[in-house]
């Protein structure tokens, strides 16, 4: 039996429904496809696995997204289709920063933490195939996925760096749109990972925080003027969130944050916090629950560089 450890429920309990939270957060987790666009229409693709007797579920905000609500196997990884590069295994929430970003096929983007690929993929069918976008992880190991996934789907408007985020200062180069998704507790993604319960102490956001915080300042600086700027995590720790987006405002009075517009059930983001209280501008970023959505926790924020 997973327990939650008595300081998780103090430091959260304030913050949401912690009965419906433990729940959803030790419950199966619907798996969810997204239709790679660059290899297959949504209607062919949808026909495929309905006639081997998958039935698919919309998710209402991704037109290329469904549910596979049952169907006669469940190792999707192991389909026809995935090996095609068809379909990309991805979480519902996982969808929403790319689509915040909205790419054009005119576009420098910058994917800063890319692997294992599910966003720059997905980035790369919203663009076509076109514009170009760099692909960036600083871990050599995690490269490999990356790639192969890349080739799987079959993106050709990609490069792939090796590098850490404060490295980019160093390059002249200004994207037009920055998908920063930060590396975090994973607080969001219990229930993909029920280690992230043993593993959670009070004081493990420190370090996290500090590297959110430096990654954002990076992305923020080589962004082009009236750039966006899209920062998300899997977390629902306020450390990794809102205070994240609080610094960057106060560090930046040209960083102008936009609301978020879609079809999805969305709670309240949080303005205060033990003794800090954040800006009312945060009232823009998007914080999804596990039991909002019954999807992964999710924080988004989207900023406009003026």
């Amino acid at each position: 039996m997973v327990e939650f450890k008595e300081s998780f429920i103090e430091t959260y309990k304030e913050l949401t429904n912690i009965k419906d939270f433990k729940e959803y957060s030790l419950k199966k987790l619907i798996k969810s496809i997204r239709v790679n666009t660059l290899k297959i229409s949504i209607l062919k693709l949808k026909k495929r696995l309905e006639n081997q007797g998958f039935k698919l579920k919309q998710i209402p905000w991704c037109k290329e997204g469904f549910w596979v609500i049952k169907g006669p196997r469940t190792d999707l990884g192991n389909l026809k289709e995935h090996s095609l590069g068809y379909i990309y295994i991805q979480e519902a929430a996982s969808m929403i920063p790319p689509l915040d970003l909205k790419p054009t096929s005119k576009d420098l983007v910058l994917d800063m933490s890319a692997a294992p690929g599910s966003k720059t993929t997905q980035l790369a069918s919203m663009m076509k195939n076109r514009g170009l976008i760099v692909a960036n992880d600083y871990k050599y190991d995690r490269l490999k996925a990356l790639n192969m996934n890349l080739q799987r789907s079959g993106v050709s408007n990609t490069i792939i760096t090796l590098s850490e985020g404060r490295h980019f200062l160093k390059s002249e180069i200004k994207f037009d749109k920055i998908l920063l998704d930060a590396p975090c507790s994973g607080t969001g993604a219990i229930r993909k990972s029920l280690k992230t319960l043993q593993m959670w102490n009070p004081n493990m956001f420190k370090k996290l925080a500090g590297t959110q915080k430096q990654l954002i300042s990076v992305a923020f600086s080589i962004l082009k003027n009236k750039g966006t700027l899209v920062y998300s995590t899997c977390s629902v720790a306020p450390e990794e969130n809102e205070a994240i987006i609080d610094f960057l405002l106060k560090e930046n009075s040209n960083a102008k944050l936009q609301s978020i517009d879609l079809q999805i059930k969305k709670s309240d983001p949080i303005l205060e916090y033990k003794k800090d209280k954040y800006s009312k501008e945060i009232k823009k970023c998007l914080r999804i629950w596990p039991q909002d959505n019954d999807t992964e926790g999710f924080f988004i924020a989207k900023i406009k560089k003026n």
